[in-house]
């Protein structure tokens, strides 16, 4: 038997928005883009990514509203692996990303946290 996680929802404000960061300044590949109705069907991937992919779900609401950029209560949320963390941090850092701490080394791998256009928490980090 095999399981893994296909799709991680993430709430966005908007879709348009949403796409431009995560796929010009994160570098992430569009999968879909579809329409459904009033919302849309939109699926990004980190390059190189295999099988899970984020969800970019735009809030309809306002509790969803007021659910973007802290559905993890302000922890970090997401993990985005690299094969190298200081190529990677330095293109971001090049595309105005905002890192929260200095990179640093830990027992399992270098990593440092970031947010995304709405405050979102994710650890860039390279395992060793």
């Amino acid at each position: 038997m095999k399981q893994y996680v296909g799709l991680i929802s993430l709430l966005v404000a908007d879709y348009d928005e949403a796409i431009e960061f995560y796929t010009q300044k994160l570098g992430f590949d569009l999968l879909e883009d579809s329409p459904q109705g009033e919302k849309r069907w939109v699926v990004v991937r980190p390059k190189g990514a295999v099988e899970t992919a984020i969800l970019l779900a735009k809030a309809s609401n306002e509790q969803q509203k007021q659910q973007i950029g802290h559905q993890s209560g302000g922890r970090v949320f997401l993990f985005l692996n690299t094969d190298d963390f200081w190529r990677d941090h330095q293109r971001m850092q090049q595309q105005g990303i905002k890192f929260l701490e200095t990179p640093r080394q830990e027992a399992y791998g270098t990593v440092a946290v970031f947010e995304d256009l709405y405050g979102t928490r994710w650890d860039l980090l390279q395992l060793n």
